[in-house]
């Protein structure tokens, strides 16, 4: 059997992984939060950008950490469609839990039926990025780890969307951010340690394309996406400056219309 790393960079990798799950998290409350003090049009918007932000920011987690995963005894390739078959499913998922408890007259349902949904299609997302693993030798899995993984991941899922109707202020936004970073990143490595591989030496080359030629660039790449649409999201109104600013326009044009 392969000896398996999960930090060949040291703790670059896990500590990276971790900031990402973070700012996908924080980046997809004060999303939500902003799409709950909407209507109409201006709510869908927000919570195609929170579920956006919370998926890219899972996938790019997982990505990240990938980094870092060795064999001994073997190269590592990725399966690039199935690769980005994983973060279709990502943000699919996600979509479908925030959209759920975004519109959902009974909450409790749409929270519950939610966090399974998106839980179960975190852990569907981690596994299909593990189905693109390409290697010399034979996959397999803890089965007891595997369903410990997916019991987080649903957890981990169901705290997010709760957090999202009822975390408002920044301070309790980043706290609970930085709980489901923890979370989401414990899944992860949950999931790894569940894996076995069985090394067959080979002289072929494998399929696919190596870390850095494929999920370094593309991970960079949704990185800046999220560091982006942050800013986005900071310089953005809320609802009370807007409902402030309109308040305070009302008086100045009555006096101009005099």
């Amino acid at each position: 059997m392969g000896h398996l790393d999960h930090a060949t960079f040291g703790w670059l990798t896990p500590v990276l992984s971790y900031v990402m799950a973070c700012i996908g998290a924080a980046l997809g409350l004060r999303c939500t939060v902003r799409a709950l003090g909407a209507t109409g049009r201006s709510r869908r918007n927000w919570l195609i950008t929170a579920a956006s932000a919370i998926g890219t920011g899972i996938w790019t987690m997982h990505f990240v950490a990938m980094l870092g995963f060795g064999v001994s005894g073997t190269d590592i390739r990725y399966d690039v469609p199935l690769t980005i078959v994983s973060l279709l499913v990502a943000m699919i998922v996600v979509w479908a839990g925030v959209f759920a408890v975004g519109y959902s007259r009974d909450r409790t349902r749409a929270l519950f039926l939610g966090g399974l949904t998106t839980g179960v299609g975190v852990a569907s997302m981690h596994y299909l990025g593990m189905a693109a693993v390409r290697l010399h030798g034979h996959v397999s899995y803890d089965p007891a780890l595997v369903a410990l993984s997916v019991l987080i991941a649903v957890v981990a899922a169901t705290a997010a969307l709760w957090a999202g109707l009822n975390i408002k202020s920044p301070i309790a936004v980043t706290v609970a951010s930085l709980i489901m970073g923890a979370a989401v990143t414990s899944m992860h490595y949950t999931a790894m340690f569940a894996v076995r591989v069985h090394v067959t030496p080979s002289g072929h080359t494998l399929p696919g394309a190596t870390a850095m030629q494929f999920i370094f660039p593309l991970a960079v790449g949704l990185g800046s996406y999220l560091f982006l649409t942050s800013a986005f999201v900071a310089l953005s109104p809320t609802t009370g400056e807007r409902e402030a600013s309109a308040s305070a326009q009302r008086p100045v044009e009555s006096a101009v219309a005099r």
